[in-house]
């Protein structure tokens, strides 16, 4: 009787990944600007016209920024939060009912926050994520509007400068993520999830003397092509219902070409615990965990409340924090000119030092038909350190090969 349903099922999962396989073909084909954006970030930072005397100084602040620059997209591209390898459909082994295989929880659980609860035994899945990111503010300065300040020269005791030099940037992302989890046991998942990126930067200079501006520099780079692969695995310890506590680890492979920031460069990993408290309608779930490796290294956290709202609709709200240890931030740098007395060098640069990162996240997930979940969310900074964008849209397609 259910062999229509199932075979309607197979199709669709065969026409997802069809269309996946194509993205990765596109996708990997379309990169790719004869120079790296590392290479254009350079030619920005660097193209200066300001004479402050100290060409060393000078070529020390553009690195510095470029570096700190740099490592913020590398941030948001590279170790953002991926989507919780937690399917919405998990199932276990009832004894009491002679070995069937039944639900766990009739909740889909969070969207980035793991869930003590695993997949189950022959219970894979498969999920399509798209995330857009369109950064505005960097350490909290407008990235956009041309104000960000690169060099400026100023006399001594005046606050505005007559020569300054600064930058707009234009910061586009955006995300296609394949993943799969499968059941390995009933108590033990392992998942992987492989980024598509693309990556649009568009930058100008420009130099303003005395109230007259003129472009100095502009410079553009479009690439495109696969990020750090992250592998998962989780070990459900405890189990009660929903509730329950698991151990687990996260590894992120260089895969990414680091030259167009589209990864770290470096293997990092990250050990993990988590805990679920689940209710009838209402769960709560925590997540703790911290990176070696690769950036810098992070202390992750995270929280989340999930709530059903029908058979078919779980509601989710989520907070997710991490703290870095030495990514770093801008800072402006005030010196005197080395040959003109009256004269002070303002220089933007950057400077290692810890930084604290904390987002929002509101959502839904709703079960279209059979095991399909369609999940959307959107995600707010609540901190200005790094790179932010205003909002962080996403949208993710679960299939999940139920018993």
């Amino acid at each position: 009787m259910n062999s229509r349903p199932q075979r309607g099922s197979r199709r669709c999962v065969r026409r997802v990944a069809i269309v996946a396989f194509g993205m990765v073909l596109a996708w990997s084909r379309s990169t790719t600007a004869q120079e790296s954006v590392t290479d254009v970030l350079s030619f920005l930072l660097t193209n200066r016209s300001i004479a402050t005397g100290d060409t060393v100084r000078d070529e020390q602040a553009a690195t510095a920024v470029r570096d700190t620059i740099s490592n913020f997209l590398l941030l948001e591209l590279s170790t953002l939060p991926t989507v919780s390898s937690s399917t919405g459909f998990a199932y276990r082994i009832d004894r009491e009912l002679g070995g069937a295989i039944v639900r766990s929880s009739d909740n889909f659980g969070p969207f980035f926050v793991e869930r003590s609860l695993t997949t189950g035994i022959r219970s894979p899945a498969v999920h399509v994520a798209y995330q857009e990111m369109v950064f505005d503010r960097i350490d909290g300065r407008h990235l956009t509007d041309g104000t960000l300040l690169a060099t400026a020269a100023r006399f001594r005791g005046d606050v505005e400068p007559f020569d300054q030099e600064t930058l707009s940037l234009r910061l586009r992302t955006q995300t296609v993520t394949l993943s799969t989890n499968i059941g390995l046991t009933d108590r033990l998942d392992v998942a992987a999830a492989l980024p598509l990126v693309r990556l649009t930067l568009r930058g100008e200079r420009f130099d303003t003397l005395r109230g007259v501006q003129f472009l100095q520099a502009a410079a553009r780079a479009d690439t495109s092509g696969i990020g750090d692969l992250v592998v998962r695995a989780k070990y459900n310890v405890i189990r009660r219902g929903g509730s329950g506590f698991a151990v687990g680890a996260e590894s992120r492979l260089p895969t990414g070409a680091a030259e167009n920031l589209l990864g770290a460069g470096e293997a990092s990993l990250k050990p993990k615990a988590i805990a679920s408290l689940e209710r009838e309608r209402v769960a709560v779930h925590s997540e703790i965990g911290y990176w070696f490796g690769g950036l810098s290294r992070e202390l992750d956290y995270g929280g989340a409340v999930t709530v059903v709202g029908g058979p078919r609709v779980t509601f989710v709200g989520e907070m997710l924090g991490r703290r870095l240890e030495s990514l770093g931030r801008l800072a402006e740098l005030v010196g005197p000119h080395t040959r003109l007395a009256a004269v002070e060098t303002i220089r933007l640069t950057g400077v290692a030092e810890p930084t604290h990162h904390v987002m929002v996240v509101g959502g839904v997930k709703w079960n279209v038909a059979g095991t399909w979940l369609l999940t959307a969310s959107v995600t707010r900074p609540l901190t200005s350190a790094g790179l932010t964008a205003r909002v962080i849209p996403l949208v993710v397609a679960e299939y999940s090969f139920g018993q």
